[in-house]
């Protein structure tokens, strides 16, 4: 294979959070594979004020010192480069959808799914209503809007319709608890699902790989979680912010969440839901889906999380890891799915 230059997709346009997010997933992403010799790396770094850098590295003082682009000045650079792929790093709705689509009218390629894809998987809600139409169980809900008052009989979750890593979710026992819910999970959206509660037996995510043009199931990851004192994840679950104001992981031991035996009967029960789930959306390369297991066995779809920074600890990387293909051949699979394709 001949040298491949592929433009790491950094930042947020969004916020800083986001921002922080992504570089956190994609410093980890260039140590563990920058050093490999079919690949020239480099970095498009975005900014909340819709600023471009192209840094050497991701260190905060590179950063610093890299002059700051528009986004016409960024084309014309990128456009110089001869840039083969793209690997997308962005986990706000601009950098899922916009920043992607850009690529699509440079004629780009990038790994992972469409921008049109994206923004479906963005809203919970239109992601629910397509893998039901797909005969995939989905817990009974309603879209509200300010001012909208919820009907679903408690216990009920409440959640922003298009905000990631469980921000502004909430469960709510008794009506009263409605009011603080549902203020809280607007901060995050315009839009909020509220749903039935599914009991609690397990929960899981499911990921899915593209090799060979065939569907692969990969090994399921479960989260720690009782059915009274903890019966949901929370954002605090997920990430945490570190002594120096960095996010840093917060879910990725073996004590919060844990790859599950291959051989337990519920994996090949996900993993054909998890496929439906790829196929009604048009997924491509890659997709993940939470799903909640009923105390009955039953997988019920939570929502979608179709992206993958190819970070070590990053859930679809930990999954594949776990199935024996480590991260450098499930970069390479991608890779050669993603140029395939283009060329299909």
């Amino acid at each position: 294979m001949s040298v491949l230059r592929i433009l790491h997709l950094v930042g947020s346009a969004y916020n800083d959070f986001y921002c922080d997010l992504s570089r956190l997933y994609a410093q980890d992403c260039l140590a563990a594979t920058a050093d490999r010799s079919q690949y020239d790396f480099q970095i498009a770094y975005i900014t909340p004020d819709r600023q471009w850098r192209f840094p050497p590295s991701l260190s905060p003082k590179d950063i610093a010192n890299t002059k700051p682009m528009t986004l016409f000045a960024a084309i014309e650079f990128i456009t110089a480069q001869n840039i083969d792929l793209v690997l997308p790093q962005m986990f706000c709705i601009p950098g899922m959808t916009h920043y992607r689509a850009l690529f699509d009218l440079l004629k780009i390629p990038y790994v992972g799914n469409t921008s049109d894809i994206m923004a479906i998987a963005a809203h919970k809600g239109r992601t629910k209503a397509i893998v039901e139409a797909a005969g995939v169980k989905v817990p009974r809900g309603e879209l509200l809007r300010q001012g909208d008052t919820p009907t679903i009989s408690l216990p009920a979750i409440v959640k922003p319709v298009s905000s990631d890593n469980s921000l502004g979710i909430a469960l709510v026992k008794e009506a009263t608890e409605y009011d603080a819910a549902l203020k809280k999970a607007f901060e995050y959206s315009d839009e909020v699902i509220v749903e039935e509660f599914i009991e609690l037996g397990r929960e899981v995510r499911c990921g899915i790989i593209v090799r060979d043009g065939q569907l692969v199931g990969l090994p399921l990851e479960e989260y720690l979680l009782d059915p009274d004192s903890k019966p949901i994840r929370n954002h605090a679950d997920k990430l945490q912010q570190t002594d120096d104001g960095n996010l840093g992981f917060a879910a990725k031991d073996n004590k919060k969440s844990w790859i599950v035996d291959p051989n337990d009967p519920i994996t090949q029960k996900v993993q054909q839901v998890a496929k439906k789930c790829h196929q009604a959306l048009g997924c491509r390369h890659y997709s993940l889906f939470d799903f909640r297991i009923d105390p009955k066995g039953e997988p019920w779809f939570l929502e979608a999380g179709l992206y993958c920074s190819f970070a070590p600890k990053s859930v679809i990387s930990s999954m594949a890891k776990t199935a024996g293909i480590p991260l450098n051949e499930l970069l390479i699979t991608t890779i050669n799915e993603t140029l395939g394709s283009n060329k299909r």
